[in-house]
């Protein structure tokens, strides 16, 4: 038997009545750095050694929730693929974001993964408040409704599955309902070293 049929018969077995029941451990305390202490690594130095890693550029987006006139958007290079069953994706957003309340309201969001030649939006996706949607092309995403952008490589409709507290960020977990991906091959928007690829 190998690890796949191996990991699907220890599924099966825990979902049956005869596996011992077994208590959740208790959540560990978050912790941050004191005032008195010194953080193990300082800032500047986390933000240029990981600046060496390239990641892909996406702009998050949100359709208006009840009460609001526009929808939400923010650019967000903390995206990742996360499962293929149930087929989750996942982003990081900053605890201090305007724009996460409004998309945490809507309870649905698309994922527009950008090509190279979106930088400017992406530049104006990326300042805090106006109409960041003002001469923005888009359509409704199938589901949920979000903004699709014109050009975006690929786009991917998603539900909130789950939010989790990571240090001054939220990782946000998606439920896929719809995904898509035009038929042309292009370059994406890529990020690295502070500065567009």
């Amino acid at each position: 038997m190998g690890h796949a049929g191996m990991a699907a018969a220890a599924v099966r077995y825990l979902r049956s009545a005869d596996a011992p029941r077994v208590e959740p451990l208790p959540r560990p305390e978050l912790r941050c750095v004191g005032e008195d202490e010194r953080a193990p690594v300082g800032q500047a130095e986390f933000r240029r050694v990981l600046g060496n890693f390239a990641t892909g550029v996406t702009v998050v987006t949100s359709p208006a929730a009840d009460g609001e006139a526009s929808p939400a958007g923010f650019a967000c290079q903390s995206f990742s693929a996360l499962s293929l069953d149930p087929p989750l994706v996942a982003f990081m957003v900053g605890r201090a974001s305007t724009t996460w309340p409004r998309i945490a309201r809507a309870g649905v969001f698309c994922v527009n993964v950008l090509g190279a030649h979106q930088g400017e939006l992406c530049r104006g996706f990326a300042v805090s408040g106006g109409d960041k949607f003002a001469g923005v092309a888009h359509d409704a995403a199938p589901v949920s409704g979000s903004p699709r952008l014109a050009g975006a490589l690929a786009w991917v409709d998603c539900t909130v599955h789950a939010v989790h507290t990571g240090g001054d960020h939220l990782i946000v977990v998606g439920r896929v309902d719809a995904l898509g991906a035009p038929e042309e091959d292009a370059p994406p928007l890529l990020f690295h070293r502070g500065r567009f690829l």
